[in-house]
């Protein structure tokens, strides 16, 4: 019996031993653009086995941070480290950093800038200085897929425990911070908020609520979810998944000893062996359980988190081949009875678009472009992967294509309330969109434009935002539409001039529709027109026709300017409307249309904005209007597509665009 004993203890021993620990270093992801490379076997190659051996060597320190530089002419290398505050000190903060620096060269072969994260740890090098500078890109977002039972009490609790945990972190000398929050019964958020700590109380705080404010995009209403960038990252969980030693209580003093037993009657200090077996067993098999139900949870939860950078998409929407988007024609015809009229739902500048059912019952959108269209077949297939990779709640889904003869197709996911100019410009149904729902539609529309021109891996500049390109689905969610002809762009261009010009007048930057130039505050200034019109109900293109003032945006300027913002606003929401978001959309839809480029502000900035009135918002100048103030003679010789793309039923479905795509 003494032997079955020793039997289980050894069992129930290696048993814990055989569970797969956590010492490994749990890799997240990688990002290296491929802007900036170097020669292999060339000086910088060498300066950058340097910095990584005294990176690795330093990876004991005690505050878990290190920077370092190894300089020569024309060939510098900086580059830190950074563990996660609750690992500072142990060995997963030393393991995670060698990992790093292993593993960082095979990833990033040739390329001189890198970013890579790990669970425990990030790394990062470039050949330019970036101690002490809070960046903000590139970014990485993460989500648990299982969704609150009470999303919008869990945001609430979210949102307060995370506003903590940014200041806490911009004040603590290791730049650190973690927060418990209870959100009902036994339902706790754990939040935690990091920056390097070479970054100033000021510039951690900043880094640290962009990150925040970008949860609602990825994260809304998620169990589990964090926002990466290069200088500081936030991460909640609703359970415990950073070490709490710091926050126990202290351990209670010893109390007095207990009174002395009486020593055991001689010659029966042997416990009987059914005692111990008794004991043993049930103890052995509870830890065994234990074990096996935790590992099992774990594992579970690792395969429920939806990990990618916002243009890495996982799971079922993972798309890396040609052959994964291609439907045949056949399928297609099947879907829309033939193309047949009482499937069409409107016809633009670059096709017709159809409503489709699939053969396991999934409507789809059926955009058959037209067949003039000059891209080839092997262009038009490489689009088509990169448009899909492109994933974002706010925006809409292509979930293929069809290219058989002269024939190319497009299949879209299809949004049930058609697009934003059914209701805003229709006086029976602009009532169904109150102030809450508009300024949910304009938060929307900026995270969508936001991924495209900074967050997706290549830098997209849609080039017709407009009313009738934001589509609504059930919940009148916005999704931004038109990304299925793209184009791309050489390495490094911010900016691009062209004679061919696609668009609507009215939604239009002057230095577009003028001289061909764009770039993504062609965008902003598209942005702002559309701000104003969902604000005031009106549409732009045939304000100046039937108003005093010249157009739109220079209508609500003068109303600004005279203190009336609030004269703007549409008659159908006079009774119920939040006075400040209504006056800082205004505010923010001028920003947008400024004349001057550069005094327009940035999608990242915007969304900032809509996100926290502690952002201040600088004075707009006076919108350029430069339909009436400029001759129409002056303009060079541009061919304009798109705009009066006019629809027969439903005017505003999927019309055509071009889509403007370089590579960051």
């Amino acid at each position: 019996m003494k032997n079955m004993v020793t039997l289980l203890l050894i069992f129930s021993v290696f048993t814990l031993l055989s569970f797969p620990t956590s010492t490994d270093a749990d890799y997240l992801a990688h990002i290296c653009p491929n802007t900036t490379t170097f020669t292999p076997n060339s000086t910088f190659q060498s300066n950058l086995n340097r910095l990584l051996s005294t990176l690795s060597s330093n990876a004991n320190r005690s505050t878990g941070f290190y920077n370092a530089t190894v300089q020569s002419t024309n060939n510098a290398v900086y580059g830190l480290f950074l563990c996660r505050g609750d690992v500072v000190g142990t060995d997963a903060c030393q393991t995670c950093v060698t990992t790093a620096t292993a593993e960082a060269p095979q990833r990033c072969s040739v390329e001189k800038q890198v970013v890579i994260w790990y669970d425990d740890c990030l790394l990062r090098y470039s050949n330019e200085s970036f101690f002490s500078t809070a960046a903000e890109s590139p970014r990485l977002y993460m989500w648990n897929t299982e969704n609150a039972t009470d999303p919008t009490r869990f945001n609430q609790v979210l949102g307060a425990s995370m506003n903590q945990v940014a200041g806490q972190a911009a004040g603590e000398v290791d730049k650190f911070a973690t927060n418990q929050a209870n959100v009902s019964g036994l339902i706790s958020v754990y939040s935690l908020g990091q920056c390097t700590p070479d970054l100033s109380e000021a510039d951690c705080n900043r880094c640290l609520r962009g990150t925040i404010a970008l949860l609602p995009s990825c994260c809304n209403g998620k169990l589990g979810g964090r926002v990466l960038f290069p200088s500081c990252n936030v991460r909640y969980e609703v359970y415990p998944f950073y070490a709490q030693n710091a926050t126990l209580a202290p351990e209670p003093a010893p109390g007095p000893p207990p009174p002395s037993l009486p020593p055991p009657p001689k010659g029966k200090s042997k416990i009987p062996t059914s005692t111990i077996v008794a004991i043993v067993v049930p103890i052995s098999a509870s830890v065994l359980l234990f074990v096996v139900v935790y590992c099992c949870i774990t594992r579970r939860a690792r395969k429920k988190y939806n990990q990618a950078a916002a243009d890495e998409p996982s799971g079922e929407y993972d798309i890396t081949t040609v052959e994964s988007l291609q439907f045949d024609f056949a399928t297609i015809q099947a879907a829309t009875s033939n193309f047949s009229d009482d499937h069409k739902l409107g016809e633009g500048g670059f096709g017709q678009v159809y409503k489709g059912t699939l053969s396991n019952g999934q409507e789809v959108a059926v955009k058959r472009l037209s067949r003039n269209s000059g891209q080839g077949t092997e262009e038009f297939k490489n689009e088509m992967v990169l448009v899909a990779k492109l994933q974002h709640r706010n925006l809409v889904r292509l979930l293929g294509f069809c290219l058989e003869g002269e024939e190319k197709i497009l299949v879209y996911e299809y949004v049930l309330n058609k697009s934003l100019d059914c209701f805003l410009f229709d006086p029976e149904k602009q009532g169904q969109l109150d102030w809450s729902r508009r300024y949910k539609i304009i938060s929307g529309i900026a995270r969508g434009i936001m991924y495209l021109h900074e967050d997706s891996q290549l830098r997209i500049i849609h080039r017709d935002l407009k009313a009738s390109n934001i589509l609504l689905d059930g919940d009148m969610h916005p999704k931004i539409s038109d990304f299925g002809m793209a184009r791309i762009f050489g390495v490094d261009q911010t900016q691009a001039n062209t004679n061919r010009i696609v668009g609507t007048y009215g939604y239009m930057s002057p230095e577009y529709a003028m001289h061909g130039h764009f770039s993504v505050k062609s965008d902003l200034y598209s942005f702002g027109v559309l701000v104003l019109e969902i604000i005031s109900g009106k549409k732009n293109s045939n304000f100046f026709q039937t108003d005093v003032a010249e157009d739109l945006a220079s209508h609500a300027w003068k109303l600004w300017r005279d203190g009336k913002s609030l004269e703007l606003l549409d008659q159908c929401m006079r009774d119920s409307y939040s006075r400040i978001e209504v006056i800082r959309c205004i505010h923010i839809g001028l920003l947008c249309v400024q004349e001057d480029p550069a005094d327009r502000p940035t999608m990242q900035s915007v969304v900032l904005m809509l996100n926290s009135y502690s952002v201040s918002l600088a004075l707009p100048k006076q919108p350029a209007f430069f339909l009436q103030s400029r001759a129409v003679g002056n303009m060079p010789k541009i061919t304009l597509e798109s705009d009066q793309s006019i629809s027969k039923s439903s005017p505003s479905v999927y019309e055509g665009s071009i889509t403007e795509v370089y590579p960051r």
